[in-house]
């Protein structure tokens, strides 16, 4: 039988399983839902702004635009979740096994080149490039078009929403660099608990915090899967400084995002078939790490 402290601890790796899942999901709203009340309320401050610039056309333009973004992000992350890129219901060749190959002990069976085994999701992947933990599930063959198009329209929303709370930090540094303001942007938690500020200007500095910290950490991410993408590279290949499997510029693109490379991130329901089939890749040059 099972004990209950078993029972106990599945559940609580359940919970943290999907937490950053969670915890992704609720930025991304409480940012946009910030940003969206500087735009119909707060943006500009300055009232002599609010009723020459600041028009319901230009506000309409900002939500619209805000919003696409923002329904890019979450349609693409809905569809890499949804997306398995692992070798489950994949016809792996039969008994053809050639250069790269590898058998898997856990999963019983060859696996072709550029897929290994993750222990996370605990299934081998097709062309693996890592294990998400923002996302809880590996990128892969199948699923990497969804996961470069989350980053780069994250990266697009937090560079929108970073420009938008610079009127938050402005005012916050209106009256000089003071202790209370540095504490207010950099430790804006303990100003609240110490009763020094109101939940509204936590909220506002937090926020935008927030923002700057995420566009910092997504743009590192965004650009070092780009120039992965550029080179043909996954990113234990990069580990290894190996290029085997790199096609020349356009064609490594082809690859990662499909026929349609070149329309295909501006919507994820924009159909873009992969060219290859994540099993069989054309080798030009040595799958042996440089002496």
């Amino acid at each position: 039988m099972v004990s209950m402290g078993s029972k106990l601890w599945c559940r609580a790796e359940r919970l943290c399983r999907h937490m950053p899942v969670v915890l992704n999901t609720v930025l991304v709203f409480s940012i946009t839902a910030e940003v969206s009340y500087l735009v119909l309320v707060e943006a500009p401050l300055e009232p002599s702004l609010k009723k020459s610039e600041w028009t319901s056309t230009w506000k309409t333009l900002h939500l619209l635009a805000q919003y696409f973004m923002l329904g890019n992000i979450t349609w693409n992350a809905w569809l890499f979740l949804k997306t398995s890129p692992s070798i489950r219901g994949v016809f792996l060749g039969g008994e053809i096994v050639g250069q790269g190959w590898r058998y898997c002990y856990t999963c019983e069976t060859h696996t072709p080149p550029r897929c290994s085994h993750c222990y996370d999701c605990n299934v081998c992947v097709l062309r693996r490039d890592h294990h998400c933990v923002f996302f809880g599930q590996c990128v892969g063959f199948r699923n990497y078009r969804f996961f470069l198009s989350c980053l780069f329209f994250m990266w697009s929303g937090l560079l929108y929403a970073v420009v938008m709370n610079a009127e938050v930090f402005i005012v916050i540094l209106k009256e000089g660099v003071t202790f209370h303001s540095v504490m207010l942007l950099m430790v804006p938690w303990i100003m609240l608990v110490t009763g020094q500020v109101t939940a509204q200007a936590f909220a506002f500095a937090f926020i935008a915090d927030t923002c700057v910290i995420g566009f910092l950490l997504v743009s590192a991410f965004l650009f070092f899967h780009i120039g992965l993408m550029l080179r043909g590279q996954t990113t234990r290949e990069w580990y290894s400084s190996r290029r085997p499997y790199s096609l020349g510029t356009l064609a490594n693109i082809r690859e990662c995002l499909g026929e349609h490379w070149f329309l295909c991130w501006i919507c994820p329901l924009i159909p873009s078939p992969l060219p290859g089939d994540g099993i069989n890749f054309k080798l030009t040059g040595s799958l042996e790490p440089a002496q």
